[in-house]
């Protein structure tokens, strides 16, 4: 397992999401991939599920403090009043007394960054959160975050090879941050791939090990790919065994012309363009 180091933070490089897993098949494949070595669970209060991602913890036999977990506050709880509260129900739904990191999940048109990165940095002052970050911002907002003072590590994004974040990875490198990838194999969208199938034959990996391998051999890059199956959750483990040629990394680089962006709802941010 590849490590980034951040501001004190050490976080396994390959976590587990998980999106659209709720009850029954969240308790289940959190277990199994608590059992195949996973140690970095990505959960948000959107999904509603973390109450079986922190039975899953709990039961697991794995020391919570081996564990990262994260979680993310829903857009309509980032005011003042509902902010804390609704990091503590998160907290108790986990079984937990403190997550490892805390992120603002989406940006709210109506909040404004100062007040719920006031509330973000008091969560973290209370030990609610071992450290705090942001997803789905763009630079623009980016610039008002990080004029709060919020020592944030990571700004978790869509990041997969058919969507161009230049602009956003140079920023985040500028400023010493990681960038964590959702959607990492576009939604299933790399198999099927032409080169990523191609350069997968030579290592006798599939498209996802492939596009996988890709993100864990940029600098500060995490990544959270989800599954329902657990031969997936393993095979999508199974990615530290090889490495691609500066070649191949090129090659699925040139993917990016596509600029496919998968999550984008209405509420959205105006995203960087390239």
């Amino acid at each position: 397992m590849k490590h980034i180091k951040i501001k004190g933070a050490t976080i396994p490089a390959l976590g587990l999401g998980t999106f659209q897993l709720e009850g029954d098949t969240a308790l289940r494949i959190v277990t199994h991939a608590l059992a195949t070595g996973y140690r970095h669970i990505d959960t948000a209060q959107m999904y509603r599920n973390e109450e079986a991602v922190g039975k899953a913890i709990m039961e697991s036999g794995v020391a919570r403090s081996e564990v990262f977990l994260t979680t993310k506050v829903l857009p309509t709880n980032l005011s003042k009043d509902k902010f804390m509260p609704s990091v503590e129900e998160s907290l108790q739904k986990l079984r937990s007394d403190y997550v490892d990191l805390l992120l603002i999940h989406w940006p709210n048109a109506e909040v404004p960054v100062e007040e719920y990165m006031a509330e973000l940095m008091k969560a973290q002052e209370k030990g609610y959160a071992r450290y705090i970050g942001v997803s789905n911002h763009p630079t623009a907002l980016l610039d008002s975050v990080l004029a709060t003072g919020a020592g944030i590590i990571t700004n978790q994004v869509e990041y997969h090879p058919f969507l161009n974040q230049d602009k956003l990875y140079a920023y985040l490198r500028q400023h010493e941050l990681t960038l964590t990838a959702y959607s990492p194999i576009a939604q299933g969208q790399v198999l099927g791939n032409k080169t990523l199938k191609s350069i997968g034959s030579k290592y006798d990996k599939n498209e996802v090990q492939v596009t996988l391998r890709w993100l864990m051999q940029q600098d500060g890059v995490l990544a959270i790919p989800r599954s329902a199956k657990e031969k997936n959750i393993e095979a999508n483990f199974n990615i530290f065994d090889f490495e691609l040629t500066q070649q191949e990394v090129e090659q699925i680089n040139q993917l990016k012309q596509a600029n496919t962006r998968l999550i984008n709802p209405s509420f959205a941010p105006a995203w960087d363009t390239v």
